[in-house]
């Protein structure tokens, strides 16, 4: 037996229809990710039956997946790549962008397939991923400029993108700093502005503190949806389901081994130099799941008693001696962070099931 992902679909369902009664309440929209279950299909269509305004993902291939009949509006996440202008059309209804050759090209893939795509522009608050930086106001006019100059763009708002890379938390004070170049610039040109979002899953806990900026009306939520976390300091979000997807792989070997490797010690084979506490003569088990299917270090057991050693390409190695008896072809199951539910649905080595 394959490792296996187990999806409740319920428990998705409970997630997504929790965050989006929660944003609705603050008059936020939501914009459901599928990266991190890279659209799966079934999961996908569980999303799409509830009242969520946007599906969105980073890769394009993704989006053109969704199962047909999806009535949300598609945004594609990742800053587009210039060389697959046609393809972000194609596919997408709203992308995120920051560069104006992107945009140039954009514009022209829309008018030569006879649409109209959305553009969010994205201003970098700190965090310094994507986005024009903030206090950048001629780049940021320019493209504003020249996206309400062409025919084949719409101007469908702003966004940004926080603790990503630099983790800087979403706060009142950059979120306002956002929300105040978008009144300005809706004053400056006239225009209604529609979509200002302010980030991902780690921008809740504002919701919950009631500190969200009053002009926010979008949060582009997945691993809350995925992992019933909120991502600012990584804690369960309240109200949400934490067990929507576990991991399942079978036991291949049990032996009494010692806890301290025999022999001189270098880098194993992922070029890590490792240490170990030596806890004498222990039970140890392997499983049939290692690196190349999932990130194993983001792996919890769920069984009592259970404990991750360490792991290899092929095999991740426990030490049960402190479980209730296991034997050779028993399955045991694990939460897992994001990255490694990304690991998981992305590797073709890994089976994916569901409940509910």
């Amino acid at each position: 037996m394959n490792p296996k992902l187990i999806v409740d679909l319920k428990k998705l369902a409970h997630n997504g229809q929790f965050l989006a009664d929660l944003c609705a309440k603050h008059n936020i929209s939501v914009a459901a990710v599928t990266k991190v279950f890279c659209a799966d299909g079934r999961m996908v269509e569980a999303l799409a039956a509830l009242p969520i305004s946007f599906m969105a993902d980073s890769r394009i291939e993704n989006i053109a997946s969704y199962p047909a009949g999806i009535s949300q509006k598609t945004m594609l996440l990742r800053l587009p790549q210039p060389s697959l202008a046609h393809e972000v059309v194609a596919s997408c209804d709203i992308s995120l962008n920051s560069e104006m050759i992107t945009l140039q090209k954009l514009a022209r893939a829309a008018k030569a397939k006879g649409k109209t795509h959305g553009i969010i522009l994205m201003v970098d608050l700190g965090d310094l991923r994507e986005g024009i930086f903030h206090d950048a106001a001629d780049k940021i006019y320019e493209a504003v400029e020249f996206v309400l100059s062409q025919e084949s763009l719409t101007l469908e708002g702003f966004g940004t993108n926080l603790t990503c890379y630099g983790a800087v938390l979403p706060t009142v004070n950059n979120l306002t700093m956002l929300s105040d170049l978008c009144y300005d610039i809706s004053s400056k040109y006239d225009i209604e502005i529609p979509i200002i979002s302010g980030g991902n899953s780690s921008s809740l806990y504002l919701l919950e503190k009631g500190e969200m900026p009053p002009a926010i009306n979008n949060l582009r939520l997945g691993e809350a949806i995925a992992c019933g976390k909120e991502t600012a300091f990584g804690q369960p979000f309240v109200g949400l389901e934490t067990d929507v997807i576990v991991l399942e792989a079978e036991i291949i070997e049990i032996a009494d081994k010692p806890s301290h490797p025999q022999g001189e010690i270098n880098i194993n084979a992922f070029g890590e130099k490792m240490t170990f506490e030596d806890k004498g003569i222990r039970k140890r088990a392997i499983l049939a799941v290692g690196r190349q299917d999932v990130d194993c270090g983001g792996l919890t057991p769920l069984t009592k008693g259970v404990e991750i050693v360490g792991a290899s390409s092929d095999h991740l190695i426990v030490d049960i001696t402190d479980a209730s008896p296991l034997a050779i072809g028993d399955c045991l199951q694990f939460s897992l962070s994001y990255g490694a539910i990304l690991a998981g649905f992305t590797s073709k080595y890994v089976t994916k099931t569901y409940k509910g």
